[in-house]
């Protein structure tokens, strides 16, 4: 990993109240705007979290953030994934394990039941 240690600059602090802002902006904007369609409020929340969201990426975290992405990205193409059947066959292990676990723990609880209304009476 290749990252630098650079302070951020005055631009990324304007940057961030800016996303800030935009971000009230929505929130006050959706309560204020209660009595309009559902539909353009969405609508207009999505549109302010798109430009919030790209003014965010071209600070100095936003461009650390999209390099981590491409990381990943390229982590995530050497992951093996498993097949069909075995995605299969580990799935009724899984219930297999899960069933046995619930009549140990209701046999349990039926002996303590059991025990308690023989002490109690």
């Amino acid at each position: 990993m290749n990252v630098k240690a650079e302070a951020p600059s005055r631009l990324d602090h304007l940057k961030w109240v800016v996303v800030v802002a935009i971000i009230a902006v929505g929130v006050v904007g959706n309560s204020y705007y209660a009595g309009e369609s559902l539909l353009y409020r969405v609508l207009a929340l999505v549109a302010l979290a798109a430009i919030a969201a790209g003014i965010a990426l071209t600070t100095q975290k936003g461009a650390a953030f999209r390099e981590m992405l491409k990381e990943a990205r390229v982590e995530l193409r050497k992951v093996v994934w498993p097949t069909r059947v075995e995605t299969g066959q580990t799935t009724v292990i899984v219930v297999v394990v899960v069933l046995i676990v619930a009549l140990i723990l209701w046999a349990l609880d039926s002996l303590f039941a059991w025990v308690i209304a023989s002490l109690i009476g």
